[in-house]
């Protein structure tokens, strides 16, 4: 190659370089200037092109039961807004309009006259309406899609779901309780125009917002519930009540599987009904026990080892003067044990006792089983009920206490107490929320048991449990709360209702309870059932009984709890006459069954496992969760078990 060309080549190469570097210099420079000197400015002229920002309804996280069945779900659905300044015929697009709309053409005239770039037609619609009214090709209407709150299980768990406002805000139950973590991030509409002038719409996510959305799994069972509400509605209509509540939980844990309250209300049509129906009443009304008590005021007695179940009591053949107050039990009874005085439900009886007891020493095993304080379930709007101290009640205040009167709690107080006789002494924190998730579906927070203090003994529940079984048996108040292949424990309570006129005791207004646990050894259920202001019967054992009855057959058999199987064997024998054979009973033995081991130490387990001859796999530390396999089932055949543990919160 000649030297000439070789020169041109690299002058050609210079140029080019110069080309590109000037060019770069021009495109850095023009941006300096444009990011730097006039920001200010271009910034302005990029918000005047904005027109309108419209605030969209948020979505919000998915609500489960246990068992993952949606209870609460946001659905996409469709919204109509116009742009008055770009229709020119106001009164036919109105027209048109409202041919397929549930407004009146005059009410969408108003609209399209006003002086405004963006007006809300009608929002949140059904697919078919928007597939229609797009259909019109109408300028100036536009469609957006929102996020609607949707409970497919209708009035399933309404009271404890609760139910969101027009802008998609929690205003009662978990809806309000968990709005932080249920609501989404917010999304907006913005109008802009374009280079000629046009408007037109797009839709972000405000990115000033950094909400996180969250679902929630709750300790609910959705058939429990299903079951808990439907024989709860039919027994209230049954006795012409007034209302009714049935809560179930698991006594180891504290976890919630059911909250009923009836008259229920379905929460995608709230407005529908009166503000009285929205209200969790199983946490926030407040009635007096009635004879429900005398379960705690026997633990009490016996935990104080002031009385043992045969110490016997007379009591006074049905009458008994405390200074001016004359005291009464349904029956005449004379000389009644303990355990007598509870089962038969005396309410002289419980009244002696306690006077054994002292008052003083009676308050503060109330103050601990959880009555008279909120116990702080992770719900809104419950009440602590009133027990009164030993230095504001007179003496005979202090007698009826005995018995139930004069004292107020919540069903949510009767049921986690019992709860407490059924585990073995241990007051749980009862919880509806089990975890939540983000929109993947990880855990991003999960509750676990918590104990918040041991009430009784060990020994004092077993014996408590003892006598309380026989309260359902056919001498007791309650044998219409039996469940066949189940032995149960629980305790009645007729309490009369003050009236509010003359504010004293009514003839014609009770309270009618049941709360009891099922199966006695190794408890998988505590069920409390009250009807309020039943007609006819109006007894705890008559009214409220057979509710836990139904209720508990079909929640043992949804938790797949086995029934303690009673094996019999006989013996043919046949007399030396030949006259005719007979039969007699050899052995009678009860079916082992596994037994529960959640919210125990790993140190009971341990030792349990090591009575029953089981090889124990220990998973974790702190409080036994969960097992398998499940409690209840049979032993036979079983050798090895793995255990659960989580550290308490």
């Amino acid at each position: 190659m000649k030297v000439e060309d070789k020169k041109w080549i690299r002058v050609r190469i210079y140029l080019v370089a110069i080309f590109f570097l000037c060019g770069l210099t021009t495109i850095l420079l023009r941006a300096l200037q444009l990011q730097v000197f006039e920001r200010e400015k271009l910034d302005a002229i990029a918000r005047a092109g904005i027109i309108d920002v419209v605030k969209l309804l948020p979505k919000r996280g998915t609500i489960y039961d246990r068992e993952g069945h949606e209870l609460a779900v946001s659905v996409e659905v469709g919204s109509i807004y116009a742009n008055p300044k770009l229709i020119e015929d106001k009164v036919k697009t109105a027209g048109q309009l409202a041919l397929h709309l549930d407004v009146s053409q005059s009410s969408i005239l108003s609209l399209l006259k006003k002086n405004s770039p963006f007006v809300w037609i009608e929002r949140r619609l059904s697919p078919e309406k928007i597939k229609q009214i797009k259909a019109l090709g109408l300028i100036g209407v536009g469609f957006t899609s929102e996020s609607r709150r949707y409970y497919p299980g209708m009035d399933i768990a309404g009271h404890l779901l609760g139910f969101v406002g027009d802008d998609n805000q929690g205003l009662e139950g978990l809806e309000k309780k968990y709005d932080d973590v249920l609501t989404g991030p917010q999304r907006t509409l913005v109008q802009m125009v374009d280079a000629l002038g046009r408007p037109f719409f797009i839709s972000n996510p405000d990115s000033g917002n950094n909400r996180n959305l969250y679902n929630l799994t709750l300790t609910i069972d959705k058939d429990i519930q299903y079951k808990a509400q439907q024989a709860l509605e039919e027994a209230v209509q049954k006795a012409n009540g007034k209302s009714g509540q049935c809560l179930i939980m698991d006594p180891v844990t504290g976890e919630m599987l059911a909250m009923a309250v009836v008259p229920s209300f379905n929460p995608n049509i709230f407005r529908e009904y009166s503000p009285g129906q929205w209200r969790n009443r199983t946490i926030t009304d407040c009635y007096e026990p009635g004879s429900a008590i005398k379960a705690f005021l026997l633990a009490a007695a016996l935990d104080k080892n002031v009385v043992a179940p045969s110490t016997k009591f007379y009591c006074e053949d049905g009458e008994y003067q405390v200074a001016t107050h004359q005291v009464h039990d349904t029956k005449q009874y004379g000389t009644l044990s303990v355990s007598d005085i509870v089962i038969l439900s005396s309410n002289i009886g419980a009244l002696k006792i306690g006077q054994v007891l002292g008052y003083s020493n009676y308050y503060e095993y109330l103050k601990r089983f959880g009555f008279g304080n909120r116990i702080g379930i992770d719900l809104i709007g419950e009440r602590q009920g009133t027990v009164r101290s030993p230095e504001a009640i007179n003496l005979v205040e202090q007698s009826t206490v005995f018995f139930g009167q004069g004292i107020s709690v919540t069903s949510l107080q009767l049921v986690n107490a019992m709860a407490a006789i059924a585990n073995g002494g241990k007051l749980m924190s009862p919880y509806v929320v089990k975890a939540m998730t983000d929109e993947s579906g990880r855990v991003v927070k999960e509750f676990h048991p918590q104990m918040i203090r041991r009430v009784l003994s060990e020994q004092t529940s077993h014996k408590v449990t003892s006598i309380l079984e026989d309260v359902v048996s056919e001498r007791g108040t309650a044998p219409l709360a039996s469940i066949t292949g189940y032995r149960v424990a629980g305790k009645t309570g007729t309490a009369q209702k003050v009236n509010p006129l003359t504010k004293k005791y009514s003839n014609d207004d009770y309270v009618a309870i049941f709360v009891g646990f099922a199966p006695v050894k190794n408890p998988r259920i505590v069920i409390l059932v009250m009807i309020d202001e039943p007609r006819g019967d109006v007894y705890g054992g008559m009214v409220a009984a057979p509710v836990f009855k139904d209720v508990g057959k079909w929640a043992l058999n949804s938790l797949r709890v086995n029934p303690e199987i009673r094996l019999v064997e006989t013996v043919k024998e046949s007399p030396q006459n030949n006259t005719q054979s007979q039969y007699k009973p050899v052995l009678v033995r009860e079916t082992d069954l596994l037994p529960d081991f959640r919210g125990k130490t790993m140190r009971e387990v341990l030792k349990k496992g090591n009575e029953l001859g089981l090889d124990m796999l220990i998973d974790g530390s702190g409080m036994a969760i969960s097992q398998e396999p499940v409690p209840g089932s049979s032993l036979e055949g079983i050798k090895t078990v793995k255990v659960s543990f989580r550290p308490p919160v």
